[in-house]
């Protein structure tokens, strides 16, 4: 637990990272040093100045400078440095200070060893691409709930500014992107798998996964509270729901359980406009073209739709123009660059899996699963696992990144500033 004030040895590691190592940019300053003070004992322990003492402005300068591989443990050494490194004040000096670069985050979670795993994808540095991989331990209600890989095994990750909500089938963990820290929250009110989410105004909303009902749930990250029977938005004031399968139900004769059944909706997308609440089911986007079928969608700040869809043996990628984007334009599908997969990778007996996220207004990342479906002789040239592709909106081109590690398979990913 946090203590109320710091000592202030444990800050002198701190005040030299504030420090150049320059010595060239070191102004060296006379201070007159008395005979009298030369004779004194040097003080105690206890007549040191708390660190609490130090003025607000200051220590949060010291805090913005510090390296993201340290941050990790300073929200345990006292609760004033949880609070300023949570303020929007620490993000905002981090920014001034060029430390922040657009990230992917992937986390995948294992309850096998109590601890989930956080890969860190970095795509501005001048040096190119870097990745950084750390296994932080899980929050205790999430340590001891039986299942906990089965229940995030098909998560989706929702980006709140520097945090990211990892919702899986009846459990929530969020983690602060900066200094790995994470807690478990409430629930979504009915189990989903393999469902849409999305966020729109500090809020986040999810639809599909379930069989139990027909809604919309919306998140309040402030109360720790789920709604449902609203709508939300991921691009453009609109929220999208793309592929999958619909599941209606029907009663049966002499109370008889109800029968479910099954269509697919492999191409279709459907629009919620978050202004109305209502489902726009005349501007809604048509099928992607060519019969494709949906295996990865996201919005980017540009306003646009990107989705990425199989053919069986290939991939194509499209942009979809709502009308309300910043560009503005017609209405439509917008065929672009296909990901550039290795030759023969997707095919007949394979199961496809991206996991997009719009990295701002200018780029789009990718993580390409593919792997044989269980009883199927794969006709594919060989399994992918965390592939990295990122498309640089502007220029219309992909690029290849470092692969995620092994084990991130089945990892969710978001886009994060850090």
């Amino acid at each position: 637990m946090a203590a109320e004030s710091c000592h202030p040895r444990g800050l002198s590691w701190l005040a030299r990272s504030c420090i150049p190592a320059d010595p060239a940019r070191h102004i060296a300053v006379p201070v007159p040093i008395s005979a009298a003070s030369t004779t004194t004992n040097p003080p105690s322990d206890a007549e040191e100045s708390p660190i609490s003492a130090l003025p607000e402005e200051l220590l949060l300068e010291c805090l913005a400078r510090v390296p993201r591989a340290s941050l990790p443990p300073l929200p345990a050494v006292c609760r004033r440095f949880a609070a300023l490194l949570a303020s929007h004040g620490f993000l905002h000096l981090r920014r001034a200070h060029g430390r922040l670069r657009p990230c992917l985050l992937a986390v995948s979670v294992s309850s096998a060893h109590g601890t989930f795993a956080r890969a860190l994808l970095q795509l501005g540095a001048s040096t190119g691409p870097e990745l950084e991989v750390a296994a932080l331990p899980l929050p205790s209600p999430l340590l001891h709930c039986a299942g906990s890989s089965a229940a995030f095994a098909h998560a989706r990750a929702v980006a709140l500014g520097r945090e990211v909500f990892l919702i899986g089938r009846g459990a929530t963990l969020r983690v602060d992107a900066l200094t790995g820290a994470a807690r478990a929250c409430a629930p979504t009110l009915f189990p989903r798998k393999k469902f849409a989410a999305a966020a729109v105004g500090g809020r986040i909303y999810v639809a599909g996964g379930t069989a139990r009902a027909a809604t919309v749930e919306e998140y309040d990250p402030a109360a720790d509270a789920w709604r449902y029977g609203c709508a939300g938005a991921a691009a453009g004031g609109v929220f999208y729901v793309a592929g999958g399968v619909a599941v209606s139900g029907h009663p049966g004769g002499d109370g008889a359980p109800r029968a479910l059944e099954a269509h697919a909706c492999a191409g279709s997308v459907d629009a919620l406009r978050v202004a109305s609440g209502a489902w726009a089911w005349s501007a809604r986007p048509r099928a992607v073209p060519g019969g494709g079928c949906v295996v990865g969608a996201c919005g980017a700040r540009d306003g646009h739709l990107y989705v990425v869809a199989s053919h069986a043996v290939d991939l194509s990628f499209w942009r979809w123009s709502g009308g309300a984007n910043r560009g503005g334009g017609a209405c439509g599908w917008v065929a672009l660059e296909a990901p550039p997969v290795p030759r023969g990778s997707v095919g007949l007996g394979m199961a496809v899996r991206v996991a997009m996220a719009g990295m701002g207004g200018d780029r789009v990342a990718a993580v390409v699963n593919v792997a044989a479906v269980r009883g199927h002789n794969a006709a594919g040239g060989g399994a992918l696992e965390g592939m990295v592709l990122v498309y640089d909106i502007g220029g219309g081109k992909w690029s290849r990144a470092p692969d995620l590690p092994p084990g991130f398979r089945r990892a969710a990913c978001a886009a994060v500033e850090c």
